[in-house]
């Protein structure tokens, strides 16, 4: 079997962690502020302010801005629970919009067509790897004087327009989960160019300290480890290799590809490909996904049921691209280390179940 995902850790992730265990400093230190250094150069110098989960890196993000109870943030149901969950822990109300088709983006006519005086802010997430529609929705932000939040925790080096994600709006987060396009073991990432909100997020991960037991604010303990920093630092090293190796696995199933629709890159995007996901419109998906398991294909469904569907939240709205397209959606394995052999028996799966059920 393919799996879906394969994370990459190897003798050098190894070797930071001895080095991390042998000093004797394992809770947030020089680690941390390293890879805080480092990343910076992947978000066009943005202030890095590292945390123990993308959620957390999301929470914190809302926080240290101000944004609380009455305020409405809108974002999109076809995404990960995380994206609304971050927006009602900071005690604000997400306002679920539809999606557009290709990009998985949230459509910028439903998001204008959703604010109210109660909205503050809006979050695109960077779904699968490629950036959201960032020039339109900065656009109707500026326009209603809005804060833009940015979900990149699956877009490590995408950009829009030679601008990277994570520098658009007022705050950026990222993931380091296991199976994401680099990993820390487990971590976050918020980025900014905002002083003030670099500080507040640095007094929140650590119970509201600056200087010990000069507590300035209610804070949480949300900080990252040195021992998980140094995985990331590592990580960090083999990014733009790794990005390559996936865009070069999504070029050969666009080229080979047939009966199912492949994942168009907008102009002006770098599309980073945390998953290469496919819409399949012919056939039932999860029939098509369980033919590819038969002949050795691990997939992917991400995301089966919208978030305002789910029990947190279930709400009854009309969203009939999020609908259509949670049951289409099927993610093949594109990780780096696909061999030639497996692309090609992926390809001969999907060309094959999609023959069988025209």
């Amino acid at each position: 079997m393919i799996p879906a995902a394969r994370p990459q850790i190897g003798q050098d992730e190894r070797d930071a962690v001895d080095r991390v265990m042998s000093s004797g400093m394992l809770a947030q230190g020089p680690e941390v502020s390293a890879f805080e250094t480092e990343f910076s150069a992947i978000v066009g110098g943005a202030q890095c302010v590292a945390v123990n989960s993308g959620t957390s890196a999301l929470h914190m993000a809302f926080v240290a801005a101000g944004i609380g109870a009455g305020d409405e943030v809108i974002v999109p149901s076809f995404s990960f629970a995380a994206t609304a969950n971050a927006v009602a822990l900071a005690g604000a109300t997400p306002v679920f919009v539809d999606i557009e088709r290709d990009y998985f983006s949230m459509d910028p006519a439903a998001v204008e067509a959703a604010i109210t005086s109660r909205t503050k802010a809006i979050m695109p997430v960077h779904l699968y790897g490629h950036p959201a529609l960032m020039v339109e929705l900065s656009a109707i932000a500026a326009t209603h004087d809005l804060l833009v939040f940015e979900d990149a925790a699956q877009a490590h080096a995408a950009s829009v327009n030679g601008i990277p994600v994570g520098k658009w709006g007022i705050a950026g987060s990222f993931s380091f989960y296991p199976t994401k396009n680099m990993t820390s073991g487990e971590g976050g990432m918020i980025t900014t160019s905002s002083d003030e909100l670099a500080r507040v997020a640095r007094l929140l991960r650590n119970q509201g300290m600056e200087r010990r037991y000069e507590n300035e604010v209610v804070g949480f303990n949300t900080r990252m480890t040195d021992i998980h920093a140094s995985i990331g630092r590592v990580q960090l090293t083999k990014l733009a290799g790794w990005t390559a190796q996936r865009q070069a696995n999504a070029a050969f199933f666009d080229e080979h590809l047939s009966g199912v629709i492949t994942p168009p890159v907008a102009a002006g995007s770098v599309h980073v490909y945390h998953q290469y996901t496919i819409r399949v419109v012919d056939q039932d998906r999860d029939a098509f996904a369980a033919a590819l398991a038969e002949r050795g294909v691990g997939t992917g469904v991400y995301y089966p049921t919208p978030i305002h569907q789910l029990p947190s939240f279930k709400l009854d709205l009309d969203l009939p691209v999020t609908a259509e397209v949670a049951t289409q959606a099927l993610s093949l394995p594109v990780y780096p280390s696909l061999t030639e052999a497996e692309r090609e028996t992926i390809v001969n799966a999907v060309n094959d179940v999609a023959k069988a059920g025209s």
